[in-house]
């Protein structure tokens, strides 16, 4: 049986945490709505041809400024520099190369990270705008945030991490040391198990980036963790592993040792430059295809023992609640999950017509295998395209070409992974979780999301199962 289920009105005491997520995306929308190169532009749509009919519209514009003595001037987005823009820049000379600098973006690129305004800006967390990505790579820049304490600043120099426990020599392991290392680099996706967090019960956030924003991909690149275990000498009997963070919040959680000699690394390096201070810097656990709250930042300590650990981060937190009421730990792998991302929420479509579906899709089990879309809420499917490259634990690009003909339509993606996985229904998900909760199970929501497309080309979230 499908139900439908249109935005809700806010009532209930779980709806405070609901209501500041959705006013500060509102704060944000007021800012893209009045940006011609934002998607949520009144004159932008999803399209690549209403990107061209835009481009040939600013091209009139141009030449209406042309006409007027003097320089344009477009203001400078954030991580970019202000110049003054020509009205023909084959006309004059571009601006002159510095003797040393840090490269920028351009100007008119807009694209920023979105912070929840929790009550402290040091435990908060900010959301990748997936609605603008290209390809599957993230700019470290525009990577999701999740903090505790707020971002660490620490100096690598005097940076150490120590290894101790059920090893058979503690040691100590400068950032040189780390780096003597043979060194490997890995291209994966990081996602927070509260992704989505808010629309459990009914559908909350208005865009992609308020929905799904908590998962981002970079290049990694460091150490594997079991060198530096190697080193130290694992004791027969060591099951588990305490990864701690040099924060003010002390992150530590547990990781089964199995996991740890897998696949697990040690990150300094982030899409070919140094990590990040918000990252991790300059050292960082990744645990590949796991919940990010076990990717451990500024990780300065790893404790080697018998049995987890169990922090406050394993059983108060990062538990799956279920619907007798108990939790489930250890919960690690992220499921297979996808979304469309163009068209998607607060997005307008220009009118029937050709359009293209792309999204993104991921699981933490493997590699992405095949995902199929929907314009009518699931009763048909067709098979998307997978743009390469696609590798396994990391964001995969697809895309669908699409004839709108103008009446309702409810658009989905569904993700099936090397294991053979079908990404679930939120119907599905909430028989098997519940909704026990203050806005339902909270963690690894990976059900299938739904943008309803009205006549009048408006892009909405709503819960469609």
């Amino acid at each position: 049986m499908r139900e439908r289920r249109m935005p809700a009105e806010k009532s209930g005491p779980q709806d405070s945490v609901a209501d500041m997520l959705r006013e500060a995306e509102d704060r944000a929308l007021v800012a893209d709505r009045s940006d011609p190169h934002s998607p949520y532009h009144p004159g932008a749509n999803a399209t690549p041809g209403g990107r061209r009919r835009f481009m040939f519209g600013s091209l009139a514009v141009a030449g209406a400024v042309a006409s007027l003595p003097g320089l344009a001037r477009a203001k400078g987005s954030l991580g970019s520099e202000e110049h003054d823009v020509p009205a023909d820049a084959t006309k004059v000379p571009g601006y002159p190369l510095a003797d040393e600098s840090y490269g920028t973006r351009s100007q008119f690129e807009t694209e920023v990270r979105v912070r929840f305004k929790t009550a402290t800006p040091l435990s908060s967390w900010t959301f990748t705008p997936l609605q603008g990505s290209l390809g599957i790579v993230t700019p470290s820049g525009l990577h999701f945030e999740r903090s505790h304490g707020g971002t660490a600043v620490i100096d690598p120099s005097k940076h150490n991490l120590f290894v101790h426990g059920m090893v058979r020599s503690p040691k100590k392991f400068s950032m040189k040391d780390i780096k003597r290392f043979p060194s490997m680099s890995r291209t994966m996706f990081i996602e927070c198990s509260g992704n989505g967090l808010t629309e459990w019960s009914k559908p909350t956030m208005k865009t992609v980036q308020g929905t799904h924003g908590l998962t981002s991909t970079s290049e990694w690149t460091g150490v594997p963790l079991r060198t530096i275990l190697e080193e130290a000498g694992v004791k027969p009997g060591a099951k588990w592993l305490l990864a701690e963070g040099g924060d003010a919040a002390a992150m530590t959680r547990s990781i089964p040792m199995e996991k740890a000699l897998k696949d697990c690394f040690l990150a300094y390096g982030q899409n070919g430059e140094a990590i990040r201070p918000e990252q991790g810097y300059p050292l960082r656990l990744m645990v590949p295809g796991f919940e990010g709250n076990v990717h451990i930042k500024w990780l300065r300590r790893i404790e080697v023992s018998d049995a987890p650990f169990m922090t406050r981060e394993e059983t108060s937190k990062y538990t799956d609640l279920m619907p007798s009421g108990k939790a489930v730990q250890f919960s690690f792998e992220m499921e297979a999950k996808s979304v469309i991302t163009s068209p998607s929420g607060e997005m307008t479509l220009d009118g029937p017509g050709f359009y293209e579906i792309t999204g993104l899709a991921w699981s933490g089990r493997g590699a992405v295998r095949r995902v199929d879309v929907s314009a009518d809420g699931g009763k048909t499917w067709r098979q998307a395209a997978l743009q390469g490259p696609v590798m396994p634990i990391c964001h995969t690009r697809f895309r669908l070409p699409w004839q709108w003909d103008g009446k309702e339509a409810i658009l989905q993606s569904r993700c099936v992974d090397s294991t053979g996985y079908v990404q679930p229904t939120l119907g599905q998900v909430i028989a098997m979780r519940g909704l026990n909760g203050p806005i339902g199970s909270i963690y690894h929501l990976n059900a299938i999301q739904s943008w309803l497309v009205a006549t009048d080309g408006k892009v909405s979230n709503v819960h469609y199962y």
